[in-house]
């Protein structure tokens, strides 16, 4: 005995009601509980769907499908970092490499002047007004094409949303980017080392907020086959 389509479309909006958002973790639960109540049926056939449905939701135990979503989170984050990880290299690659250190030699000279502290102040507004204005265009982005699909994809929200967390995390930052040269001899180390941190930040921020979301269909295709905007 097989479920009718009426009955898949109950599994989807049973998964939403227990506080399942996205699309591709409510699909991989429909098809467990679907699998669960035919396997159920070939023993009881006499069995409701909603008898069979309760049944196969309560396996999942008192936590409901909580665990499933944190499960799948980790996955998709995992996959993220990935593909973050993955064009980082790049940049440490033939031909990027040549643009990468024009970036590191342009900061560690701009430091080296008496007005380390000054020069870092300026850099650092100027990636972080960047950095509200590419998030705030990705979030209106990743809410028009949840309009036109109509559903809500892990990958497709940690594209969009989460380079704006990162650039946060990097914008909290203001006060101990102008106060550590304060803190620090100026040598030569130190402007090394202070001219990669900014080097690899602008780095990240440009592949999280630029590169990344403009393969994001690429990628969404790629990690979902159905996927389709």
């Amino acid at each position: 005995m097989k479920l009718t389509e009426s009955q898949i479309q109950d599994l989807y909006a049973f998964t939403r009601q227990h506080f399942v958002e996205h699309y591709d973790l409510q699909t991989e639960l429909v098809d467990h509980l679907a699998n669960d109540i035919e396997a159920q049926w070939k023993i009881q056939p006499k069995l409701t769907f909603e008898e069979a449905k309760n049944k196969a939701f309560k396996k999942f135990g008192i936590f409901g499908f909580m665990d499933a979503i944190e499960q799948k989170q980790k996955a998709m984050n995992k996959r993220y970092r990935g593909y973050l990880w993955n064009e980082i290299k790049k940049w440490f690659e033939m031909p990027q490499i040549v643009a990468t250190i024009a970036l590191y030699v342009f900061f560690y000279i701009t430091f080296s002047s008496k007005f380390t502290a000054i020069f870092s102040l300026i850099f650092y507004i100027i990636i972080s007004g960047w950095c509200i204005y590419k998030s705030t265009q990705l979030n209106r982005q990743f809410r028009k094409r949840k309009e036109i699909s109509n559903k809500k994809w892990m990958l497709e929200e940690l594209i969009f949303k989460q380079a704006g967390g990162a650039s946060l995390i990097f914008m909290s930052q203001l006060y101990n980017v102008f106060t550590i040269p304060d803190k620090f001899e100026i040598n030569t180390l130190f402007l090394l080392l202070f001219s990669l941190a900014f080097t690899v930040l602008t780095l990240i921020n440009y592949i999280s907020l630029e590169v990344i979301p403009n393969k994001a269909e690429k990628l969404l295709n790629e990690t979902y086959p159905e996927f389709s905007l």
